[in-house]
């Protein structure tokens, strides 16, 4: 057993500190001013840095060719220090470091004083007789933990003891069942008592346990723990003080969330039922196209599960089409597309060893070998003994591109699902070439899946260079994002899962992953009962990726239509998600940006309220829209807190409420409880019904103006990368108060398919304006809704939900709007 305890000597080299204990050697660099890696070795020399997760660097990285420009290096701080004799001292802008001499360990702290991380001296730093590597770290009473990828239970961690191992665990319990399917080794810190919020992100792969304060001794001052089963502790503390800062600041060191198309916010409809039809599953998957169009509901895309790659002995072999059931598979994806839908067919990284390309990926030497590094590894896997592609191999990378190119990419797919990609190897010494330094897959599980994702972005790139994919991932490490839409996996049909899938997802969006969701309805399970299915749609439509997706164990199909008298609620909630696309879009827009989730948890947008600390089941959709779904059988009211710092507004009545109060309100089986803040601005689109071949003519834009605010709208082709080059529109909308309410619109890019009528939602909560212009034009009062409905541009003032409604043909270049609330004393006319 290893324990760094006392520094031996200290040096700078280049841009970091290096700094050999009794025990142990260390390089801290500090990236910028809010990150500071801390890297340990208990070997003689660091391990050459390799890293596919990071997108920030300080050095030369092995993997800089293979991701180009993902890859950003930057100049770290310099690492001079000060001696102040029992400890050293290095500086940022934000953060003091002090690394103690001995008892060896590392301290982080604000410009204030604030201690922010503290190393659990005298153990901070262990290898144990297994070759585990131990990381502790002090606690406080006043700690909350979030984050840590996909994990099931309630959104703060404290407490909790989790594995990091990437599984298959279908018809889980998303309160209790852990490990989960993604394996990210990140979590957020947030203080109570100074109000500061920071992070730690691991950058280690190998299988690792969080202990967050489980394990408790006697002997020492509380804390908690990483350990990971191998590799080095490389981790990189990162500071807020706010939880979006270190959202933010994470994104910035492993990726920003893709800019996928915009039809991939639509529904996406999906059973496993259709392609296990005896024959004629496309007709199948057709005729359910065209009966959402028949009821009324919008679809613009279809998971195809793998059973489309059945073979004659009755098991999925990857990169093979059924043509029993799939007569013409092109001409199958042209008339999806006609319909104005994608198709995203089912794809799996392990190949039975009866599939018949299995000894062309054999002999290219393109799976994972056995521990010898001579054979290809086999293992068990969905229809028998499989061996795995290795995605660190450019021989499996490029031999899986030349297949998925030319079965599936070619034909006009450009929506790949990666399913089944955990690898679940149990020979946990079997050998990937790992771009040629050779590494056991015990280090590289979850790191197959991401590049398994990077080749299906590659391939489509290829192909149609100016074509945006669309990648669904199902397992994944830290950066998943930067390539892939991901869900949560083969979920249990019950109304806990309608619940606990919401801290689930909540805990990903701080984790770096902004686009994902979960399988509405329930993935394996008998059919969700009609109450449980109409809540879970209503809490779906709000979630990035929505899709109702089903493999019932009762022999049943969950489809929108599935209870004929309950499809007006779906068709009401589905109805409600299109008209948010573009809010959706917009918040889809800066993530990609600036890394922000798009469900978010009540405690990243109201970080000053301490009542929502342990707040799991609400959340902000963005920083406007408070959801609190009915998750509870039979419900007939629902209990909601409305965070302190902002007005509230009922979504539908636009009744009033202030915050930092609990209300109740009613419910019935269409209610979908929201409520909006003050302050918001909410672009809707009017009836909406294709993402892929509808235009959005009248865009709705509901405002809040009783505290100055601003949104960005982002409009493009939303299929292309033109907008790489500029072919977008970001609309900043700003609400400035003085005399009047001014609503400023700044519009910067080229794209000109815009809107062509623009209709405002205002919210006077006090008073009704007396004159509204528009640039220097005072636009017309309507005293009959009627009228205004009936001509081009003007106002009407509804008393009974205090709402101006103004409305006039869309502007293309900057301009702005004044409401004037100016008391008219009518006595003294």
């Amino acid at each position: 057993m290893k324990i760094s305890n006392k520094i031996i000597s200290l040096k700078n080299i280049d841009n970091y500190l290096e700094i050999t204990t009794n025990a142990a050697k260390y390089r801290i660099i500090l990236l910028n001013d809010d990150i500071v890696r801390v890297r340990c070795t208990f070997d003689e020399e660091f391990q050459e840095e390799a890293s596919y997760a990071l997108v920030m660097t300080a050095w030369k990285d092995k993997m800089d060719e293979l991701l180009k420009d993902e890859r950003k290096q930057v100049e770290a701080i310099s690492s001079s220090y000060e001696d102040l004799g029992n400890y050293i001292l290095l500086a940022t802008k934000s953060l003091n470091i002090n690394i103690y001499k001995e008892p060896f360990g590392v301290e982080i702290t604000d410009k204030q004083g604030n201690i922010l991380h503290s190393d659990l001296k005298e153990k901070s730093y262990v290898k144990d007789s297994l070759g585990r590597l131990y990381h502790y770290s002090c606690m406080d009473d006043e700690d909350y933990f979030y984050g840590f990828g996909e994990k099931a239970g309630y959104l703060n961690k404290k407490k909790r003891r989790m594995r990091m191992h990437n599984v298959d665990t279908i018809g889980y319990d998303s309160e209790h069942t852990d490990p989960l399917y993604k394996h990210i080794p990140f979590y957020i810190k947030f203080n109570n008592k100074n109000n500061i919020a920071s992070g730690i992100f691991y950058n280690n792969s190998y299988d690792s346990t969080f202990d967050m304060g489980c394990e408790r001794s006697g002997y020492w001052n509380k804390y908690s723990y990483f350990c990971a089963d191998g590799g080095e502790l490389d981790a990189f503390f990162i500071y807020g003080p706010k939880i979006k800062d270190v959202v933010r600041n994470y994104t910035d060191l492993t990726g920003k969330t893709a800019m996928s198309t915009k039809y991939s916010l639509g529904y996406m409809g999906s059973t496993m039922y259709y392609t296990e039809l005896d024959k004629d599953s496309d007709k199948a998957i057709l005729r359910f196209l065209d009966r959402c169009k028949e009821e009324g509901i919008p679809c613009d895309g279809f998971f195809m599960s793998s059973g489309y790659t059945t073979g004659e002995d009755g098991k999925r072999y990857v990169f093979n089409w059924n043509y029993d059931r799939f007569k013409n598979p092109e001409d199958f994806v042209s008339q999806v597309k006609e319909k104005g839908a994608c198709v995203a067919p089912n794809i799996k990284p392990g190949m039975l060893i009866s599939n018949p390309l299995y000894k062309e990926f054999d002999e290219a030497g393109a799976y994972i070998k056995d521990d010898e590094g001579e054979r290809s590894q086999t293992d068990r896997y969905w229809g028998g003994q499989a061996s795995f592609v290795d995605f660190t191999n450019p021989k499996g990378r490029e031999l899986w591109k030349k297949h998925l190119k030319e079965f599936l990419v070619l034909l006009g797919i450009t929506s790949i699902w990666n399913d089944n990609n955990e690898y679940e190897i149990n020979n946990t010494e079997a050998i990937c070439h790992f771009e040629g330094m050779k590494k056991e897959i015990s280090g590289l599980r979850p790191i197959m899946p991401n590049l398994m994702a990077f080749m299906a972005k590659e391939t489509v790139a290829e192909v149609y260079p100016n074509v945006r994919p669309y990648i669904v991932n199902r397992a994944g490490f830290a950066g998943i994002q930067r390539y892939a839409q991901t869900w949560a996996g083969d979920n249990n049909t019950s109304w806990k899962s309608l619940k606990f899938n919401i801290p689930v997802m909540l805990g990903m969006g701080l984790s770096g992953v902004a686009n994902q969701g979960c399988d509405i309805g329930g993935f394996f399970g008998p059919a969700p009962e009609p109450e449980l299915f109409v809540r879970w749609v209503q809490n779906g439509i709000f979630q990035p990726r929505f899709s109702i997706h089903s493999c019932n164990t009762d022999n049943t199909v969950t489809e929108p239509w599935m209870y004929p008298s309950y499809t007006k609620y779906i068709k009401e909630a589905i109805k409600l998600r299109y008209k948010l696309v573009p809010y959706l879009y917009s918040l889809l827009f800066e993530a990609s940006k600036e890394g922000s989730p798009i469900m978010r948890p009540l405690i990243y947008e109201f970080q000053d309220d301490k009542k929502l600390l342990e707040e799991s089941f609400d959340f902000m959709l963005g920083s406007s829209i408070l959801i609190a779904n009915v998750l509870e059988k039979g419900a007939k009211t629902r209990k909601v807190y409305l965070p302190e710092g902002a007005v509230w507004f009922d979504w539908n009545t636009k009744q009033t409420y202030e915050g930092g109060q609990t209300i109740e309100v009613e419910v019935s089986l269409n209610s979908i409880p929201m409520f909006f803040r003050s302050g918001a601005i909410i672009p809707m689109a009017e009836g909406l019904m294709n993402i892929h071949n509808d235009s959005i003519e009248k865009l709705k834009l509901l405002i809040e103006p009783s505290e100055e605010s601003s949104f960005v709208l982002y409009e493009d082709d939303g299929t292309t990368n033109n907008y790489k080059n500029g072919e977008c529109l970001k609309t900043l909308i700003s609400v400035k108060r003085e005399n009047s309410v001014k609503i400023v619109f700044e519009k910067e890019g080229t794209y000109d398919k815009q809107p062509k009528e623009i209709n405002i939602d205002l919210i006077c909560k006090d008073i009704a304006p007396v004159q509204v212009n528009l640039r220097d034009k005072k636009l017309t009062m309507f005293l009959d809704i009627k009228e205004w409905e009936l001509s081009e541009e003007g106002w009407y003032f509804d008393i009974e939900q205090k709402t101006t409604k103004i409305k006039y043909q869309n502007i293309t270049e900057n301009y702005d709007l004044n409401v004037n609330f100016s008391v008219k004393d009518l006595i003294s006319i």
